[in-house]
């Protein structure tokens, strides 16, 4: 695990966020401020032109240089939640340029738990906290098995959905949609699918590098 790991990850959610730009809008335009996906797109795009730096980096300070660009390019909540997620992940992972799949699901958890900690949210928000808290759970409970990594890689994705279609059916807590209240029902947060993509492209990214 190093920059380069970290740039291919970059480049799935990336392709996978492209290929459902318009859908991500529309579902942010029917409870948000509809610019949720042009702002994460904005904050991707500019990780390509420090390509070669992250790819130069050991695991965590390629993390951290994804972190801090994140940050200053991504509009909106957006931006703190992608940096506390990737900040928090490098803070877990220093020195670790192998790690074991327990180690793996300790250094997201660690993430994921640094965005509840900024957002101030959990599950039954309408966010993407519904998505990455059940698939932190997932992951830690998998590795403390002893599940293999391709096994891992592909129940992650299967927790992640179920985690998004969830936010159908739930009010909001959390942003503009929280000030719709019954209205937010019958929507799919936008961010939660984000999320959700994201993890599934990661996870085909990481698997296909395994074989």
């Amino acid at each position: 695990m190093n920059g380069k790991t970290v740039m291919a990850c970059i480049e799935a959610a990336h392709a996978t966020l492209k290929e459902h730009t318009d859908e991500i809008a529309a579902l942010d335009q029917q409870i948000g401020d509809g610019d949720h996906i042009f702002n994460l797109l904005r904050g991707i795009d500019a990780l390509f032109a420090m390509r070669a730096g992250i790819e130069a980096e050991a695991f965590a300070p390629a993390l951290d240089q994804a972190a801090s660009k994140l940050l200053s390019t991504v509009g909106g909540s957006s931006g703190p939640l992608f940096f506390s997620l990737l900040h928090g992940m490098a803070k877990a992972a220093q020195n670790a340029d192998t790690m074991s799949v327990l180690d793996a699901a300790r250094i997201f958890a660690a993430g994921v738990d640094a965005v509840a900690q900024r957002g101030k949210a959990g599950i039954g928000s309408k966010t993407m906290m519904d998505v990455l808290i059940p698939v932190a759970s997932r992951f830690m409970e998998l590795a403390e098995s002893s599940a293999a990594p391709e096994a891992v890689l592909d129940a992650l994705p299967l927790r992640a959905e179920e985690g998004m279609l969830a936010t159908r059916d739930m009010l909001a807590t959390k942003g503009r949609a929280s000030f719709l209240g019954e209205r937010a029902r019958g929507h799919i947060d936008p961010g939660a699918r984000s999320s959700q993509l994201m993890i599934g492209a990661v996870c085909a990214r990481l698997a296909q590098d395994r074989k």
